[in-house]
């Protein structure tokens, strides 16, 4: 019997400064060996579909391979030749919790069966299917191949070689378990493959594996017993019903069923992984284990000394190198082979060894794709072709600068006319603030009640249709969470209270309102599943759109706790993985319903669609939602969650759909504590305009605590400074047009890694925020250090081209050549391809704007 244990740490304020890490199931290497009354040659092909093929080689262990047809000899993925490459056990699963953070172990390990036989590959015709197994939806195209074996574990003392027979073992063996693999062709380049096991066979009683026991504790705890299938609503029994930090939940599905999966296959030494959505510390992720879960992603993240003091009085407040708002369990390497995930389960890319990659799988059944294709390009374009693509965004979003600030109607004001006096083209004002501002001991925050504050925004209509008559669009912000509204004295609306009345907010154990921690204070969350929240939410949407609203931020999305009781029943850390996704859906699906309520002229014009932006995401994300975001930097200038990591963000990200990504200018979450001090100055503010000149959107934030942060606005460097690198911005919007056009087609990143076009080049593979590419033409190679005047830009093996700086004409024509570059603020490292279309138009642009 699986059990979900969870520790709630949010009323903890000492915590371990440095708490320990994920815990996973270890690699234990096992055999392969092939049932005796297995009939496969020492070597076959089996045809996959119309276009890939599975090769069986029996010599040194057995093995098999896939490949496409077109090259056959070229392996896509390969088992690893003597060694099991599905293995299996039971665990159990420990979270703890505290506001949106959360550390997920195994723990008590048992029954691990990480041995395997292989008892028949066969080919499946379309009449020949195996209706008992399920897989009937699962083939889009045969014959399929299904190979089938079983796993299994053995007493301590007893080793299994290769040559070794099922029943010479079998006296030995402590427990088994049937499994079934299949391998289906999806499209031209892509494989299906899905792995089911059946019940355990238990022949002698389990042991528990060291390093997986948990110490005794004195905390109670309340037993959860859940009844039947995850699929299903479930019902609820408590043991107690005084609420404690301590849960634990047992599945009471089916007593039978092992809830690991380890899937194992070949890697080489010096393959470099890439991709696994949205990551802020690497790129290259061979040699970590990469866990798949949505979270926050911490204040500091390993950056010192301000993630020391986010744990102490915040439990792992302050992250990790892995913790994301935006995971995908997707990845291509520098060998063009890809593969992902499908579902939402919790799963642990281990990459720690040179030899294999494992992907540990929290059920009894996975299914993902292997894909195909020549270069890194054609890899994205494959998984983007699944999972789905953003639509193009509109001229308005890509003109000009997205001023983001606070304060009310006058400060707008103000401020709109000392940017027009500085000649700064500008797209919209963000006002985030529009419900209205509270103090919190984290600084400024907002009334979670979407409705404007009309104390605050006097004349609200009227400053938006000023706006629009220049062209502005005005822009708010919302989020999946609700406050009580108690002490709120101007609210016209209390949609906490509404929702709580409608029954659509996320329960407890107890069937009660779930007051979710977050931030500085409790929320109700809303239950996305429930068949009444969408049509609810999206009247808020309605009626904001109806003031003249354009764009909002969609912000969080994830935080939904491990222990709440949703509408849908369904298994509670796959839904967490799942909630930012049906939160983006629902923006984006009142996106297009209000599209089609426009008539005529007004309907066909492009400056009339709306734009939200998010930070949440798993896989799918990228095809709802319009614009990302990537979240709350630090203001500064460190690796793990400052400057540096925006960088990285936008590169991991772009290897997984997020086509579209920015940052905060300046950053976010600033500090003033004492012995801790993180604030936003005026050199860091000045560089982060010059990087975010060189991303799909130029906007500004003003930060958690504004006063003591260098704003935009903050005096004439900083308003010159904002004019132009708006200008600079506005300079490649010609390019940028098309570059978004290319991504809602094909899903490729209007900010680029340099191995998307030079993946031969080994030098490339090492880089992280160094430098990147917009689209193929543009080489930026921003400065994120402090003081620093010089930067040193590499320039590519691969395609033949000369470099042009844009600032002097200097010419960088040898491949694979370094030189220091001259940076002084206001003058960034950037290239164009001499005498390329693009780069003369953006330097004539230039000169237009009087920026040459």
């Amino acid at each position: 019997m699986s059990t979900l244990k969870i520790t709630k740490k949010h009323k903890n304020h000492l915590n371990n400064p440095f708490p320990s890490n994920p815990k996973s199931l270890p690699i234990k290497q096992g055999t392969l060996l092939l049932n005796y009354q297995t009939t496969l040659p020492h070597h076959h092909i089996f045809t996959i579909g119309s276009d890939f093929q599975l090769t069986w080689r029996s010599e040194n262990g057995g093995c098999v391979s896939i490949s496409h047809k077109t090259q056959p000899t070229r392996s896509i993925w390969s088992t690893i030749p003597g060694q099991p490459f599905i293995s299996a056990a039971m665990a159990e699963t420990e979270v703890a919790e505290s506001r949106g953070s959360f550390m997920i172990k195994d723990r008590n390990v048992r029954l691990l069966c990480n041995h395997q036989t292989i008892e028949d590959i066969k080919v499946l015709k379309e009449n020949e299917q195996d209706s008992e197994s399920g897989y009937v939806e699962f083939g889009s195209e045969y014959p399929v191949v299904e190979i089938t074996g079983r796993v299994f574990g053995m007493r301590k003392s007893k080793s299994v070689l290769n040559q070794e027979k099922w029943y010479s073992l079998e006296k030995d063996v402590q427990s088994y378990v049937k499994y079934k693999l299949l391998f289906a062709q999806k499209n031209n380049n892509q494989i299906g493959f899905q792995i089911k096991l059946g019940k355990q066979n238990l022949v002698s009683s389990p042991r528990i594996y060291k390093g997986f026991f948990r110490k005794p504790t004195r905390t109670r705890k309340i037993r959860v017993r859940l009844f039947g299938s995850f699929s299903n609503r479930k019902r609820v029994v408590m043991d107690s019903s005084n609420e404690e930090e301590s849960v634990a939940m047992k599945d009471g599905g089916n007593d039978e069923c092992f809830n690991r999966i380890c899937f194992t296959y070949s890697s080489e030494k010096n393959e470099r992984f890439f991709g696994f959505g949205e990551q802020f510390s690497h790129v290259d992720f061979k040699g970590r284990k990469v866990p798949i879960f949505v979270q926050e992603q911490g204040i500091g993240r390993g950056d010192q000394p301000i993630t020391f003091a986010a744990n102490l009085v915040s439990y792992r407040a302050g992250g990790d190198w892995s913790t994301t708002y935006a995971p995908s369990p997707f990845y291509t390497t520098s060998k063009m082979r890809s593969l992902y995930l499908e579902g939402y389960d919790y799963s642990v890319f281990d990459l720690t060894q040179d030899d294999r990659v494992q992907i540990q799988i929290h059920g009894d059944c996975v299914e993902g794709r292997i894909l195909y294709g020549n270069s890194p390009p054609e890899l994205i374009e494959q998984f983007t072709e699944s999972i789905g693509r953003p639509p193009v965004l509109p001229d308005w979003i890509i003109s000009g600068a997205i001023v983001g600030m606070q304060g009310g109607t006058d400060k707008v004001r103000h401020v709109w006319e000392e940017l027009v006096a500085h000649d700064v083209p500008i797209s919209a004002f963000w006002l985030q603030d529009w419900v209205g501002e509270r103090k919190t001991v984290i600084g400024s925050q907002l009334w979670w009640n979407w409705e404007v504050d009309e104390t605050r925004y006097h004349g609200w209509k009227q400053l938006i249709k000023d706006l629009s008559a220049k062209h502005i669009k005005t822009m708010t912000y919302c989020n999946p969470c609700l406050a009580p509204m108690d002490s709120k004295p101007n609210a016209k609306k209390n949609l906490f209270l509404e929702a709580k009345e409608l029954d659509i907010l996320v329960k407890n154990k107890n069937g009660e309102t779930y007051m979710v921690p977050n931030t500085a204070f409790d929320v109700g969350m809303l239950d996305l599943t429930h068949p009444n929240t969408a049509k609810w939410f999206k009247k808020i949407l309605q009626e904001m759109v109806d003031d003249g609203v354009r764009g909002w931020m969609a912000d969080f999305g994830e935080g939904l706790p491990v222990d709440a009781c949703i509408y849908s029943g369904e298994d509670p850390i796959s839904a967490h993985n799942r909630y930012p996704e049906i939160w983006a859906q629902i923006n984006r699906e009142f996106t297009e319903e209000w599209k089609k309520t426009l008539v005529g002229k007004v309907k066909e014009d492009p400056s009339e669609s709306l734009v939200f932006f998010m930070r949440a995401g798993f896989r799918n994300t990228p095809k709802w939602a319009t614009l990302f975001w990537e979240g709350d930097q630090m203001v500064s200038w460190q690796a793990n969650d400052g400057i540096k990591s925006a960088v990285v963000g936008l590169l991991s990200s772009g290897f997984c759909g997020y086509a579209f990504n920015h940052s905060d200018i300046g950053g976010y979450c600033a500090v003033s504590i004492p012995f801790f001090k993180y604030t936003r100055d005026e050199e860091l503010l000045l560089r982060w305009m010059e990087l975010n000149a060189f991303t799909t959107i130029y906007r500004t934030h003003e930060g958690n605590k504004p006063s003591v942060n260098s704003q935009f606005y903050s005096n004439e460097r900083t308003l010159s400074h904002f004019a132009r690198f708006a200008k600079v911005y506005k300079a490649w919007k010609f390019y940028r047009v098309h570059l978004v056009k290319e991504a809602s087609q094909k899903g490729l990143p209007v900010v680029r890694h340099l191995f998307l076009h030079y993946p031969n080049d080994d030098h490339v593979h090492k880089l992280t925020y160094e430098q990147f590419l917009v689209g193929d033409e543009i080489l930026v190679v921003p400065t994120l250090d402090k003081h620093k005047k010089n930067v040193k830009a590499y320039f590519p093996v691969g395609e033949t081209c000369v470099w042009k700086h844009i600032w002097t004409g200097d010419l960088y024509d040898i491949q694979g050549s370094e030189a220091y570059i001259e940076a002084p603020i206001g003058y960034p490292a950037i290239f164009v391809k001499n005498g390329s279309i693009v780069g003369e138009e953006f330097l004539r642009n230039l000169r237009e704007y009087r920026i040459l």
